[in-house]
């Protein structure tokens, strides 16, 4: 720009009017950033000029560079204002202390305190939010010099921002996750919830507690109410493989929406345990290798299995990460099981299971949370104190609200004393397991004389995923209190299909 009165200019006192109450009609202005720009022969370099009852506030000039300015700038009734490398005239502007501005003194942008500890500790930071045009009052107030994660703490704090470490020489800045918090977040709050039971007597009231208002907070009887009285259910023909065979199923639920899956069933005739398959968020969902593997195996280890995609994946034309998928996700578990126990003959009604891993694992949790007729369990890599799942359609709902606090560690504990298998590894948030969800499940089901019933299996050298030791844990698990044959494990006997086949009907 060249040859202007006015530079830069934020002006709220365009007329003379006297100061009046805040009210709706009191205009704002408030977080505004200009960068890199080059001003020559100008007037008045700056003019920033808010009202007594609604200063300006946030205002970011970054990389200015004005010459031939004649006349002074104006700053009044303004607050939070950054001036970052601002040149006039070939000097660094800086605002008088003569002006009314106010707490501009202590104002900073966020990335430059952001860069500026980085710098101080050594560190590197990664960004996974947008800091432009952000500032921080009271920044140099903030810090500790001693300490870099309290330093962080306090700076990103008012932004609703938080700091992960991912090791002593890089930090991850990220939004705030209302459902993941820290491992000493978890040992408090199994603390205090241990606290509140201290035989199977207390804890049986405080289960029927969460059980009541996951219900409630979940809308699970609203939706199941909706749902239609005699599904329609479509069926592919049968696929007889080594030991097993495959069937496809699409479950009218709510009217003209269908939850869509298959079915592996033994060749084996007689009465054999159903064991339900939820899904979570791997590559490819239920059409993956692995979990044709899973499903297969158990089915030739004489286990009739069910597994279906998550709302808005697969066949589901619905939005995935909506609070909405959180309860039509479990709904779809209740309608499957209500069908496979209505419609076959086969299904021994006292061994029925669930299993799944991440999300599934969530999933599998919340089933035995709300439905009484399952008889084992067994989350994969998903049971944590501190962590309720990062998509809205494990957490989407205030379900950990139940009871005036709980968590999917306790809410898995409401299982007790039926056999549960708790699978975790040392490379996501299952990885404090061992010593921390695991001793409060071992205590719970103490409390029926059952320690035993609850099993971890941890894979310290593993990370997230169903991989193939997981996937033996599971086996073994079922084999025994299921009585499933466990000669039978062969992954390699197992036939992977293919996407459309598993679709088709």
């Amino acid at each position: 720009m060249s040859n202007i009165k006015e530079a830069f200019v934020f002006n709220l006192k365009y007329s003379d009017m006297p100061q009046e109450p805040k009210s709706e009609r009191t205009p704002e202005y408030r977080n505004i950033s200009v960068s890199d720009v080059i001003v020559r022969n100008v007037q008045t370099p700056l003019k920033i000029v808010g009202l007594e009852e609604a200063p300006i506030t946030g205002i970011v000039l970054k990389n200015i560079q004005m010459e031939g300015a004649k006349g002074k700038s104006i700053i009044k009734d303004c607050k939070d204002i950054v001036l970052d490398n601002v040149v006039v005239n070939g000097e660094k502007f800086q605002i008088s202390a003569t002006d009314k501005a106010m707490s501009f003194q202590s104002s900073k942008s966020l990335g430059t305190v952001l860069d500026d500890i980085s710098k101080r500790f050594g560190v590197r930071l990664k960004y996974d939010v947008d800091t432009t045009g952000l500032v921080l009052p009271y920044a140099d107030f903030r810090i500790r010099p001693y300490s870099l994660e309290e330093s962080l703490t306090n700076v990103l704090a008012p932004f609703d921002f938080k700091f992960v470490k991912q090791n002593d020489k890089l930090y991850k800045i990220k939004a705030y996750e209302y459902a993941r918090r820290t491992t000493a977040d978890g040992e408090k709050l199994l603390g205090y919830l241990s606290s509140l039971y201290n035989d199977d007597k207390t804890f049986e009231k405080r289960a029927a507690v969460l059980r009541k208002e996951v219900r409630e907070k979940l809308g699970i009887d609203n939706i199941l109410s909706e749902c239609v009285p005699n599904p329609t259910i479509k069926l592919s023909k049968e696929r007889k493989y080594n030991g097993y065979k495959v069937q496809n199923f699409a479950l009218e639920t709510l009217k003209g929406k269908y939850v869509c899956g298959s079915i592996y069933s033994p060749l084996k005739g007689g009465k054999h345990p159903l064991i339900i398959c939820p899904n979570g968020h791997f590559n490819k969902g239920r059409y993956r290798e692995d979990q044709q593997q899973r499903m297969g195996t158990l089915a030739r280890m004489g286990a009739i299995c069910v597994d279906y995609d998550l709302v808005g994946w697969g066949e589901s034309t619905d939005k995935h990460a909506t609070p909405m998928s959180h309860v039509m996700q479990v709904v779809n578990g209740v309608k499957i099981l209500d069908y496979m126990l209505s419609s076959r003959k086969d299904i021994d009604v006292k061994r029925i299971g669930v299993n799944g891993g991440s999300g599934g694992g969530t999933q599998s949790v919340l089933l035995t949370t709300i439905d009484n007729r399952y008889a084992a369990s067994a989350p994969v890599v998903s049971l944590s104190s501190y962590f309720d799942g990062g998509c809205p359609c494990e957490s989407g709902m205030p379900i950990q609200q139940a009871g005036g606090g709980t968590c999917n560690a306790e809410l898995a504990a409401t299982f007790a004393p039926r056999p549960m298998l708790i699978v975790s590894d040392g490379g996501d948030w299952t990885k404090d397991v061992p010593g921390l969800e695991y001793p409060y499940l071992q205590n719970v089901y103490g409390f029926y004389n059952q320690r035993s019933r609850v099993e971890n299996v941890h894979l310290p050298k593993e990370g997230h995923d169903f991989g193939i030791n997981k996937r033996n844990a599971v086996y073994d698990f079922f084999s025994r209190v299921f009585n499933l044959d466990i000669k039978m494990v062969n992954e390699k006997l197992v036939t992977i299909e293919s996407e459309e086949l598993l679709k088709r009907r």
